[in-house]
């Protein structure tokens, strides 16, 4: 069965880094692109970074100059490395995979349970 299975996140002090990894096992992920959304109480599900499985990859403009995304195809495994965290930053970050619309819009066939990652003032 689909799998997706997101860890790496936490509680870290502004400017602070993490790295978010989701492993994707058991669908069709071969090909398929793999993205990263996050949600804060109270907002809407929001994009934060898409990667192909040819390697193309697009961050949000909020993040783009802190958040690198990449995958390694062989261990189906997906990347967020979030560099000078914001405290804006804190939301639950949920994996997701086989996108049914636009790469950017929360159209996924496949959804992970999602990790927290709270930033600090």
């Amino acid at each position: 069965q689909a799998q997706l299975v997101e860890s790496g996140g936490g509680l870290v002090q502004a400017r602070g880094s993490l790295r978010l990894s989701c492993v994707a096992s058991g669908g069709p992920f071969v090909g398929a692109t793999l993205a990263w959304f996050r949600q804060a109480p109270g907002k809407e599900r929001e994009f934060v970074a898409y990667v192909t499985w040819r390697g193309t990859a697009r961050v949000a403009d909020s993040v783009e100059d802190r958040f690198t995304v990449s995958r390694n195809n062989h261990d189906n495994i997906m990347y967020l490395q979030m560099n000078r965290l914001k405290p804006e930053d804190t939301a639950g970050y949920v994996c997701a995979g086989l996108a049914l619309g636009r790469l950017t819009d929360p159209q996924y066939e496949y959804w992970g349970q999602g990790t927290q990652v709270t930033v600090s003032s």
